[in-house]
């Protein structure tokens, strides 16, 4: 803090739209814990760099911030939240959001194996006659059908005011899960074409590899239920 301003300085990679944004919601570690902050992006010292060479949501701008004492008005922090409750708040519902796409991805790859089976013909009859195909193809709607009931559920608490964390990050890692497997199993059944643009499942496939990542690794919400079963914080 200097005066009635602060000074905000750091860095912070993998944000979504970072260079097309407008501003910037920033969360800094101050004198007084944890406070939010809004920063206008044409702040002197503020800086933007588009990060390239991916191979995972290439539709999506991601970038990465820098602060290089950007000055903001003490009318810019966000005066009600302190700690990390703010920023974690935000992730919780952001994670809800996240258990419902890939319910998407799954049901495009599905329903795209589900074509793909039924008009390639093998040895007189369409790949969609054996039975390995029928029990991979079964046990995906079984998953997907799984998947949707939890994110219903969810949805349900988040509307009565119940719903919590663990349960998000249950979620969240189930259906990333779901997904995923389920994608990477199609551009199998898919065979060599499966990994050309001329099929969906190796996008949906590379996209998954981010949303598996990004607000919580898998790794991170086994954690979460572990922490729930044990009662003991594993971090």
């Amino acid at each position: 803090q200097d005066g009635a301003d602060w000074i905000i300085n750091g860095a912070k990679m993998w944000i979504t739209n970072g260079n097309l944004a407008h501003i910037a919601i920033v969360w800094a570690q101050t004198g007084d814990g944890i406070q939010g902050f809004i920063v206008p992006t044409d702040s002197a010292g503020f800086k933007a760099q588009e990060i390239h060479k991916k191979m995972s949501l290439r539709a999506s701008v991601t970038s990465a911030l820098f602060f290089d004492n950007v000055r903001v008005p003490d009318s810019a922090r966000l005066p009600n939240v302190k700690g990390l409750k703010g920023p974690l708040g935000c992730l919780t519902q952001a994670r809800y959001g996240i258990t419902w796409g890939p319910i998407g991805a799954a049901q495009a790859c599905l329903r795209e194996v589900l074509d793909y089976t039924a008009e390639r013909i093998l040895f007189g009859r369409p790949l969609a006659s054996n039975q390995a195909i029928q029990l991979k193809l079964a046990d995906m709607a079984r998953r997907i059908t799984t998947a949707q009931l939890l994110s219903l559920q969810l949805g349900r608490l988040k509307d009565a005011g119940k719903m919590q964390p663990t349960q998000v990050s249950l979620a969240k890692w189930n259906n990333c899960r779901m997904a995923i497997d389920i994608a990477r199993q199609c551009r199998d059944i898919l065979g060599g074409a499966g990994i050309t643009t001329e099929h969906s499942a190796i996008r949906h496939a590379l996209n998954l590899e981010s949303v598996i990542t990004y607000e919580g690794t898998e790794t991170v919400h086994e954690l979460v239920g572990g922490r729930e079963l044990t009662g003991i914080n594993a971090f």
